[in-house]
């Protein structure tokens, strides 16, 4: 066992620049985000396994409403909030995700149970919504996952008779990605998905190998963006792939999939741990909500893509 740890997070990626939050929404951003770290890192550092501090990390993200999962998920063109979420263990490679569940305060907790409490990986709908309230997860009136200004959103949408899809991309995904004491990856990743998203669309967040992906042998992915190209691309799959068929770096593997994604016309962010403790991040976009920390000392937020 080494007393070595790493995780880093991530709140979406986009369009996300200086002139375009606020500097509330800036300072809240980062609030959320070092308080998820400070969860998920409490878990590592205490010899806690991967899975749970990824789970914990993005519980707390998904509490707030800065962010596009749980609380403050995005609306769909009908006006209500569809979450998807996924979490995937390095270790044998078991992993459970839900989508379009209505009403459990932690998607991220319900993949979770789908994982270790059923013979299957991904439930979707109301078989999911039921699957919750038989495990005993916190259930909530829908109500409090909405916010006014993801409404607002919504009716912006409407208004200009646009489809899906975020008007300034300034908000997105959550997840987590960290290697334990133990050397072992784990992923999750929980999602509002897209507003006005219609037809009981989906996109890559639940899709295992696509936007969340943990394998020991290689490392642990979650991703925010472009979810239908994320998903032909297969990125979190990929990445993986490249680490252990070409020995690339998992900063190398990062950055030629997103290049690969940038191609066909997606765009994104990706977070990365590998099971040696290294962690990268990668993304295409002006900014990324984004944290890392480490056994070695290390504890910081950004959110533009200047700030490294």
């Amino acid at each position: 066992m080494s007393a070595s740890w790493s995780l880093v997070i991530h709140g979406g990626a986009g369009r996300i620049t200086r002139d375009v939050l606020t500097t509330e929404q800036d300072a809240g951003a980062r609030a959320g985000l070092d308080a998820a770290l400070k969860a998920g890192a409490a878990v590592l550092a205490g010899g806690g396994e991967a899975l749970d501090a990824v789970e914990a990390a993005v519980r707390v993200l998904e509490d707030d409403p800065h962010f596009n999962a749980g609380r403050g998920a995005c609306f769909t063109r009908e006006g209500t909030n569809e979450l998807d979420a996924a979490i995937m263990d390095g270790r044998d490679r078991r992993a459970g995700s839900v989508a379009g569940v209505t009403r459990t305060r932690h998607p991220v907790s319900l993949a979770r149970a789908v994982m270790t409490a059923s013979p299957h990986v991904l439930l979707a709908g109301a078989g999911a919504d039921r699957f919750a309230i038989e495990q005993g997860l916190e259930q909530v009136d829908p109500a409090w996952f909405h916010t006014d200004e993801r409404r607002r959103q919504l009716d912006e949408l409407l208004s200009r008779g646009a489809d899906a899809f975020d008007s300034d991309m300034k908000y997105g995904t959550v997840g987590a990605v960290a290697c334990d004491m133990q050397g072992h990856v784990a992923a999750a990743t929980s999602t509002g998905g897209v507003t006005g998203k219609r037809w009981g669309r989906i996109g890559d967040s639940p899709l295992i190998g696509a936007g969340t992906y943990a394998d020991d042998r290689a490392c642990a992915v979650s991703c925010t963006g472009s979810g239908e190209v994320f998903i032909r691309v297969g990125v979190g799959h990929e990445i993986a792939a490249r680490r252990r068929f070409t020995g690339d770096s998992i900063q190398q593997a990062a950055d030629a999939v997103l290049a690969e994604v940038r191609d066909l016309g997606g765009t994104g962010g990706t977070i990365v741990a590998a099971p040696d403790g290294s962690i990268a991040w990668s993304m295409t976009t002006a900014g990324m909500y984004r944290g890392r920390a480490t056994s070695g000392g290390e504890h910081r937020v950004a959110i533009y893509a200047d700030e490294g």
